[in-house]
């Protein structure tokens, strides 16, 4: 049966639907980040119980990336697979397991409760493919991509914000604080999640001009790798640098405002991250006008191209002494969200434009991704046993330096690869737009 809200989505002006959309993608995974993030607006200093080598923060870490990651490769077949009509269930369900792990974490005592953030982790990884599946394979993707983009962008700091507000102002303890900032946002999701599932498929104007968008199975799958794979492996090692640095960033972000000289300030973590948001917002909505799919995927490997180059100058002109901290911070956040949001959405979705075939950009982004968090992990285990002598913030410094230099020329040989694939004719420029609400 059809819903009212349906009809009237159906029926919806451009700008309508548009806003209706973004708003709910927005705000599911925002309300995502309170069950992920929160636990990092802690320090962990000393912990009853824990014995081992390992900071005690890395290893809570380490587990929640490790279970993320493990998610991300399950989500390169399920989330490639899945149908629709179950998407909605599906993110309401793995959110739920997730929080009962976060219940876990402050039940158990250290060090079994590191377990119970790989649980959380575990269920979180699919979120983003299942939201996104609802944006997807549409004209306006970009603009819905990166209104879904920002919502990781800003409620990062949002979530650790309420974290930090919890701890400091109403005396709930670091165990305690993550479960209770998930409690805070469940009505969002609900809400959200059901808007969602009102929103009608793409019609055939937008499978036109990105190309019909249905599950793939494993021999398509293999197929797609194997007709890009040198473009795919190039634009994946660039993303497994950004995903190692902007999770570093983000998990540790207590500890460099610490390092900086904002220790005690709560609102720093929005401060930093609003900015961002706003800017990745709008240089990924830009990329909408270019109809041409392979002119728009070389757009956005230049936007990759721009966020590699500002996280590297940002900071070299803040160590030269020419940015203070908080325009530095606000920059190489800039940097890096220029560069890794369009591997979560818009990047992918015009590849398979481009290509003609008859399939889905979660199957890519999870490749990615799964690619991604093993870098994450590889980075902390790196500053945790080899570089256990710097602090935290040079540690920063150096790597942000590193990414800067590969991802930039990773990105360029990537840009070259594809500019010397000719596309399709039915493919390489998109159709006009009509006049219908879920043709977005």
């Amino acid at each position: 049966m059809t819903s009212g809200t349906r009809r009237w989505l159906e029926r919806a002006t451009p700008l309508a639907f548009t806003l209706f959309a973004g708003l709910a993608g927005f705000c599911a995974y925002f309300s995502m980040y309170a069950f992920r993030k929160p636990f990092a607006a802690a320090t962990f200093g000393v912990v009853e119980g824990w014995h081992f080598a390992i900071d005690y923060k890395i290893a809570l870490v380490l587990a929640q990336v490790a279970g993320y990651a493990a998610s991300k490769l399950i989500g390169v077949r399920v989330i490639s697979e899945v149908k629709p009509a179950h998407r909605g269930a599906a993110i309401l369900v793995l959110i739920g397991l997730s929080w009962l792990a976060l219940i876990g974490f402050a039940m158990i005592p250290a060090p079994w409760n590191v377990a119970a953030l790989f649980l959380n982790g575990l269920p979180l990884g699919m979120i983003w493919g299942l939201v996104f599946g609802f944006m997807e394979g549409r004209r306006t993707s970009e603009v819905l991509g990166a209104i879904l983009c920002a919502s990781f962008i800003l409620s990062s700091g949002v979530v650790k914000s309420v974290g930090k507000w919890l701890m400091v102002d109403v005396h709930i303890s670091p165990f305690w604080m993550p479960a209770a900032t998930g409690a805070i946002f469940m009505p969002l999701l609900a809400v959200s999640v059901w808007a969602l599932m009102q929103l009608p498929p793409p019609n055939a104007a937008d499978e036109a001009a990105r190309v019909r968008r249905e599950p793939m199975d494993s021999g398509q799958r293999k197929a797609f790798v194997a007709a890009y794979g040198p473009g795919i492996a190039l634009l994946v090692l660039s993303y497994v640098l950004l995903t190692a640095l902007r999770d570093f960033r983000d998990n540790f972000a207590a500890e460099l405002w610490t390092g900086l000289g904002f220790g005690k300030e709560s609102a720093v973590f929005t401060a930093s991250e609003l900015p961002v948001a706003v800017l990745s917002l709008g240089v990924m909505a830009a990329v909408m006008v270019v109809r041409d799919n392979l002119r728009a995927l070389l757009v956005m490997h230049g936007v990759i191209l721009a966020g590699f180059l500002t996280l590297g100058l940002s900071t070299l002109a803040f160590q030269a002494h020419l940015l203070a901290p908080l325009p530095w911070m606000i920059l190489t956040g800039a940097g890096l969200y220029m560069a890794y949001t369009p591997f979560n959405a818009m990047l992918f979705d015009r590849m398979i434009a481009f290509s003609g075939r008859v399939g889905t950009a979660g199957f890519l982004i999870y490749v990615a991704d799964a690619s991604g968090y093993l870098g994450s992990v590889a980075l902390l285990v790196w500053r945790n046993f080899a570089m256990v002598a710097m602090d935290w913030l040079n540690f920063f410094v150096l790597s942000a330096y590193a990414t800067s230099i590969l991802g930039a020329a990773c990105t360029v040989l990537a840009g070259a690869y594809f500019l010397k694939r000719s596309p399709t004719p039915t493919t390489s420029r998109s159709s006009e737009p009509v006049a219908s609400a879920s043709g977005l």
